[in-house]
């Protein structure tokens, strides 16, 4: 008895982003972006200091370490950013999960400013 070949693996799994529609793509792409530039003005807007300016944020080192993590987040999340999705399957969940997660991310943003 011998094995089956796993080609059709290599076949099925390769060209995905080359698989998905022009306006799955770019919706896709536009429901990421929308996302993503919420989550950082979230990030932004909860790691600033507490006080008026950013020059206090030496005052206490709460301030200081919620600054840097943020800073932090904000790097990893403008990377995030510039990485698009590499299968048709990754685009359909961005607009399923943006769908849901864009309003409960802007009505955050609303209540934080």
């Amino acid at each position: 008895m011998s094995w089956p070949s796993i080609h059709w693996v290599r076949r099925n799994s390769s060209g995905g982003a080359d698989q998905a529609p022009v306006w799955l793509r770019i919706t896709g792409l536009a429901v990421r972006a929308v996302f993503i530039a919420c989550l950082l003005v979230i990030t932004v807007l909860v790691s600033l200091p507490q006080n008026e300016t950013i020059w206090t944020v030496y005052d206490t080192l709460g301030d200081l370490v919620r600054l840097i993590l943020g800073f932090a987040v904000c790097i990893w999340i403008a990377v995030q950013f510039f990485r698009a999705p590499k299968d048709a399957h990754s685009y359909r969940t961005f607009i399923y999960f943006g769908l849901a997660a864009i309003p409960f991310a802007l009505l955050c943003i609303y209540e934080i400013w």
